[in-house]
């Protein structure tokens, strides 16, 4: 897929899901596509990222990266073409923050808000709570884009244990508020009413936990239970909000099987939830004439003729260490067979992904494996350039 490709479904689209599994780059490609968005297009474009590391706010030119959006500097985003079309914005996710804004939001008054976040639970459930980094993600994601304040929103989603946690985040939470457990937990303090059979649990609960441990668990979820309304009806806005047509999900992925076969589970979760797929990026991927036949053959050629080149190419001893034409053959030979071994994994690379390629029956872009890290806005740039 060209750049023009991905420009063009930019164009056409509200809301970017950047997924798939840990470690492939979500959030660079996140910060990249955002850039060429600017560059290209323009508007407001906001990029959400839920990485604590300081190397992306360095890489955008900023101090940090904070919850509230912070504009980069539009001079650091110029190119050869000009100053960019539009403006960027980019924002970490502030999971505490957004709990708190949450909570005041759906309490049903102002004694029940402050009475959960007064609870000294609150916090260590919250952050520790099912799917709560998840939920909370997909929460700001619709917060953002019903406000109207950008053109386009491009998250990074967060790093799960499954990379598809985060989809089924809004139903499970809204699920967990009304399951049983949570009955369980809370029933002997609704009522003094409760069955025989369910005594010995609380009365072994009691020793084991401790009676004032139980009723703090019991206080903060009856509390948060007068919200359950409230989490039911966002949850389902949100899920509208990742079924709309102008809602696309970019899946990366590293050209290694690990992740291609977490990346083919991606696309049908995907599909399964009919969300809509707009593009697989492979990321890091080696240049693609290390599988081509003509390097390769010079490669073996090289090998073969490591002997003589040697003696060729062995330097004269001025004074340095003395190098014979073993040792210039040996770095000979040893470059032509880093080089085809590297035609291995190209080839494996470029058959993985012809197997993505024809399974979900989508447009792909590949990035290449840069030669240095991406720590400054330079190298972002170029990436973007690559998409």
């Amino acid at each position: 897929m060209s750049g023009s490709d991905i420009t063009q479904l930019l164009a056409a689209k509200e809301v970017i899901v950047v997924c798939g599994p840990g470690g492939v780059g979500k959030t660079t490609v996140a910060a990249a596509t955002g850039i060429l968005a600017v560059q290209q297009l323009g508007g407001r474009v906001l990029v959400l990222t839920v990485d604590p590391a300081r190397r992306l706010a360095t890489a955008l030119g900023l101090d940090a990266i904070g919850d509230d959006e912070v504009q980069v500097d539009p001079d650091l985003l110029a190119s050869e073409a000009g100053p960019p079309r539009g403006e960027l914005w980019v924002a970490q996710l502030d999971t505490k923050k957004s709990w708190d804004a949450l909570v005041r939001r759906h309490a049903p008054d102002p004694h029940t808000r402050d009475a959960i976040l007064e609870n000294s639970l609150y916090e260590n459930v919250t952050a520790k709570f099912v799917q709560s980094h998840d939920y909370i993600a997909m929460e700001r994601l619709h917060d953002l884009h019903s406000s109207g304040r950008f053109d386009l929103i491009v998250i990074d989603t967060p790093p799960s244990r499954h990379a598809v946690d985060f989809l089924d985040a809004p139903e499970r939470m809204a699920d967990f508020f009304s399951s049983r457990l949570l009955r369980w937990l809370t029933v002997p303090y609704r009522s003094r009413l409760f069955t025989a059979a369910s005594r010995p649990f609380y009365n072994v609960a009691d020793r084991v936990l401790g009676q004032q441990f139980l009723r703090e668990i019991a206080d903060f979820f009856l509390l948060f239970q007068t919200m359950y309304k409230g989490f039911v009806e966002r949850a389902e806005e949100v899920q509208r909000t990742l079924r709309d047509r102008r809602t696309s999900f970019f899946v990366v992925s590293t050209l290694e099987s690990a992740s291609m076969s977490e990346c083919a589970y991606f696309i049908d979760a995907l599909d399964e939830r009919k969300l809509n797929l707009g593009a697989v990026v492979f990321n890091r991927a080696l240049p693609s004439f290390f599988a081509a036949r003509a390097p390769a053959t010079a490669a073996r050629k090289l090998e073969r003729r490591a002997g003589e080149l040697g003696d060729t190419l062995t330097p004269d001893a001025d004074g340095g260490a003395d190098v014979g034409p073993d040792v210039v053959a040996g770095v000979l030979r040893e470059i032509s067979r880093s080089f085809l071994n590297f035609g291995v994994v190209a080839n494996r690379q470029a058959e993985l992904e012809g197997e993505i390629v024809a399974t979900a029956n989508v447009v792909t872009t590949t990035l290449p494996l840069l030669a240095r890290d991406i720590t400054d806005l330079e190298a972002l740039t170029e990436l973007a350039g690559d998409l």
